[in-house]
C-alpha cells in the first residue's frame, strides 16, 4: 500500500507545441490544465522533460493530498521516460499515478476510471507501462472511433469538431472533477460518480 506522506503524480497525456493544443489526443492536457488552474498553480519546467505544478488537492482535513500535476514534453510515444523520471523524482509509488488520457473505444463526451489494464494501442499508455508497469490509475476520456476510413493517427491528431468544441469545456471540467474525486475519496466512489 502507499506511503500516505507521499504525492500523488497526476500525468496528463498530450504532445507539446501550440499546433497540438486542440487535438482530441491532447485532452489530458486540458484537464491537468484545468486542474492547475483550480490549485492557482502556474507550469514551470522540470529537469524530468515535463512541465510539472506542485501544489494540494481536495477538501481540508484528511482528504487533502500533496499533488504533482504534470505534462510530458516529450511527445506522447515517449511519455513513459519524463513519467517515470518524476516517479522517482517524487518517489511516488505506482498506485498513485493518475494518467489523463483520450480513449478511442470509449464514445465521446464519456468517462471511465480504472486502475492497471492494457494500453488499448495508446501510444502513450504503451510507453508509461513499458517504463513502470501497468498498475497506474487512469481517467480515460472517450474521444469515439475515427469516421469512415479515416486513420486513427489522423483522427487523434485533428482539433475537435465544432461540434464536440460544444460539449468540451463541460467535458474536461468532468475530467478534472473526477481526477479530484479520485484522490480525495478513492477508485470506486469514483468510478460510482463518473463513469458513464
Amino acid at each position: 500500500m502507499s506511503d500516505d506522506a507521499a504525492p500523488w503524480l497526476i500525468v496528463g497525456l498530450g504532445n507539446p507545441g501550440a499546433e497540438y493544443a486542440g487535438n482530441r489526443h491532447n485532452i489530458g492536457f486540458m484537464a491537468v490544465d484545468l486542474l492547475a488552474e483550480r490549485m492557482r498553480g502556474k507550469f514551470k519546467a522540470h529537469k524530468a522533460r515535463a512541465q510539472v505544478v506542485e501544489g494540494r488537492m481536495g477538501p481540508p482535513g484528511p482528504a487533502n493530498r500533496r499533488v504533482v500535476l504534470a505534462k510530458p514534453m516529450s511527445f506522447m510515444n515517449l511519455s513513459g521516460g519524463p513519467v517515470t523520471a518524476l516517479r522517482d523524482f517524487y518517489k511516488v509509488p505506482v498506485d498513485r499515478i493518475v494518467a489523463v488520457h483520450d480513449e478511442l473505444d470509449i464514445d465521446y463526451p464519456t468517462l471511465r476510471l480504472k486502475l492497471g489494464g492494457g494500453d488499448n494501442g495508446h501510444n502513450g499508455l504503451k510507453s508509461m507501462t513499458k517504463s513502470m508497469g501497468p498498475e497506474y490509475h487512469r481517467v480515460r476520456c472517450g474521444i469515439g472511433r475515427p469516421p469512415g476510413r479515416m486513420q486513427v493517427a489522423d483522427f487523434v491528431l485533428k482539433d475537435f469538431s465544432s461540434t464536440e468544441r460544444k460539449e468540451l469545456d463541460w467535458f474536461v471540467d468532468r475530467a478534472a472533477d473526477a481526477v479530484e474525486c479520485l484522490i480525495a475519496e478513492g477508485l470506486e466512489r469514483a468510478q460510482s460518480a463518473y463513469n458513464s
